[in-house]
């Protein structure tokens, strides 16, 4: 009688934020802000512009002070919820090849969202799900904390020093920063300060990341460091 192998533990662990970073949710977000500025006659341009720099509670505030937040927010969530079943999203080039590549057990969503609407979009394009998703539920302080990737690299069991945090946004580069974690940016035009290493595209990091997750430096030495 034989047993079945046990696959090896990985030694380096990958932590990605979504959207912006494995898939392209800007035409979804623009048209979910349109529609709910709608519902509350406000202009659609001016509440998009305060609902990028902003948590959703914080840009209530600012263009309909006279609504009920809560209101509010179940209206965005409403929307958010049909635009998953109904909208039209793409993957980043190069996303499908990358977590297709990686290890079982080695990788993780680190997302301000929440986890059946990350879910809906991954079906919509056919991204792989992992194993653990840390969203907006699962931790009462959201980005820049560094309490949601420390709490994905926990339940990996993956020590934080060994982990890289794939990001596109300031607000996710500082959480990664300040999780003691080595930081790269994608998809964005100029460098996030604090990143680790910057690239253009999430296709251009491919080969880099799966080095990065196989323990080894672009010439097949052994990665230390983890921040080359």
């Amino acid at each position: 009688m034989t047993s079945e192998p046990v696959p090896p533990r990985p030694r380096k662990f990958v932590l990605f934020d979504v959207d912006g970073t494995l898939i392209d949710a800007v035409a979804n977000q623009r048209h979910v802000w349109r529609t709910w500025a709608g519902r509350y006659g406000l202009d659609a341009d001016g509440v998009y512009q305060v609902a990028l720099r902003t948590r959703p509670m914080e840009t209530f505030a600012q263009v309909a002070p006279d609504q009920d937040p809560t209101e509010c927010l179940a209206a965005l969530h409403e929307i958010e919820d049909e635009d998953v079943r109904s909208g039209v999203y793409a993957a980043f080039a190069g996303a499908s090849e990358l977590l297709d590549a990686l290890p079982s057990g080695s990788w993780a969503l680190v997302t301000s969202n929440y986890e059946h609407r990350v879910r809906g979009r991954f079906s919509r394009t056919g991204l792989p799900v992992p194993r653990v998703i840390v969203d907006a539920a699962a931790v009462e302080e959201g980005k820049p904390s560094p309490v949601p990737y420390l709490l994905a690299a926990e339940q990996l069991g993956a020590p934080p020093e060994d982990c890289l945090v794939i990001e596109d946004a300031p607000s996710g580069v500082e959480a990664g920063l300040r999780a003691g974690m080595t930081v790269w940016g994608v998809n964005a035009p100029a460098r996030v300060a604090g990143v680790h290493r910057h690239f253009g595209s999430l296709r251009e990091a491919v080969p880099d990341i799966l080095r990065f997750a196989s323990g080894t430096r672009p010439g097949g030495s052994a990665e230390h460091a983890g921040r080359p």
